[in-house]
């Protein structure tokens, strides 16, 4: 196979993300303290301890929620630069790729407003981590597009910028299509842009 996975592996693979996928709606729905594995088990079609063999207990699977979207979230960002030619069209592209995440991941976005918390010392650190990371990628651009800005001017542009970016699970509740609809997309884009050119 092209993948190098056995039948056995793709299989193992395919229910973890199922499970993942799963807790982070839950979570999303109903808190970490309100969901058990139990209940992601039976959203998954399995039993409560069959998910034992693949998180070891909730808080790591919460950790795995956590830690693989700041992982991903650092490595696009850092395709982004490299794949992309020049600092303007770099922010447009990071503003795309953020914004594409909110839209498809707002359960987890919601999960870890709410249950950052809860996750272990381990995990926090290296969410942490990660996330200055991929924080760092968006000064860098910044940085050569306004080099007459300070650092923390730079750095309070980015944050504000995710916090209008991530507030869309709370934003387009009620909005027709959404979170699909291309006109929340446009929205949020163009509003990100202007944020950080004001």
């Amino acid at each position: 196979m092209a993948s190098g996975l056995t039948d056995r592996e793709r299989a193992k693979a395919d229910r973890q993300a199922a499970l993942l996928q799963e807790a982070s709606r839950l979570f999303a729905e109903r808190g970490f303290s309100g969901a058990s594995l139990e209940d992601v088990g039976a959203a998954v079609g399995v039993s409560g301890p069959a998910v034992y063999r693949h998180f070891a207990n909730k808080q790591a699977l919460l950790g795995a929620i956590l830690v693989r979207v700041s992982e991903r979230l650092r490595a696009g960002g850092e395709r982004v630069v490299k794949t992309v030619p020049g600092a303007p069209e770099q922010l447009t592209a990071l503003i795309r790729f953020h914004v594409d995440f909110a839209l498809t991941d707002a359960d987890v976005i919601r999960v870890q407003d709410r249950d950052l918390a809860s996750l272990s010392e381990d995990d926090r650190h290296r969410v942490r981590r990660l996330q200055r990371e991929y924080v760092e990628v968006w000064i860098a651009v910044l940085r050569r597009l306004h080099p007459g800005r300070s650092e923390q001017e730079l750095r309070v542009r980015a944050h504000a910028v995710f916090g209008l970016i991530n507030s869309t699970p709370h934003s387009v509740r009620g909005v027709r299509g959404a979170p699909g609809e291309p006109a929340v997309r446009a929205i949020l884009q163009e509003m990100a842009a202007a944020a950080l050119s004001a």
